[in-house]
């Protein structure tokens, strides 16, 4: 019995072992992206969410003139690194806020998003990034 309860043990620690890892490496695929494009939209702040693995930024605005406005949702790197590299805070952009983004937008172009490549805040022209290799770059500001 014990060497029973012994192997089912090591079995499930394996498997946990097993999602674990494949769970962290989809975790990390930027192929949604198209990084080779750049678009940009006017628009204001809807939501700042300030989560893990990844915070995100909603803002309702228009990527060209010609288009209706939409509320697009955009992905960006940890709280963690938003904090130690990009000098984001949880209320660095508020609901409301005029913003103008930089992004990469998802290769389904069906879908309103992207990965948030620059932020800049309207009222103060405070520019915040979300790559962490952006952030050494000279010249940012």
């Amino acid at each position: 019995m014990k060497q029973l309860l012994k192997t089912a043990a090591i079995v499930a620690a394996a498997c946990g072992l097993m999602a674990g890892i494949h769970g962290v490496a989809a975790h990390h695929s930027v192929t949604m992206f198209d990084q080779a494009k750049t678009l940009t939209i006017k628009g204001k702040v809807v939501e700042l969410r300030w989560v893990n693995p990844h915070a995100t930024v909603s803002v309702n605005g228009m990527v060209t003139e010609t288009n209706e406005p939409a509320t697009w949702l955009f992905e960006m790197t940890s709280p963690g690194n938003l904090t130690r590299v990009g000098g984001w805070t949880r209320t660095s952009v508020k609901t409301g806020d005029d913003v103008v983004v930089d992004f990469a937008p998802l290769r389904d172009s069906a879908t309103k998003g992207g990965n948030l490549k620059k932020l800049v805040l309207v009222s103060t022209g405070q520019v915040f990034t979300s790559n962490i290799r952006d952030q050494e770059r000279p010249g940012l500001e």
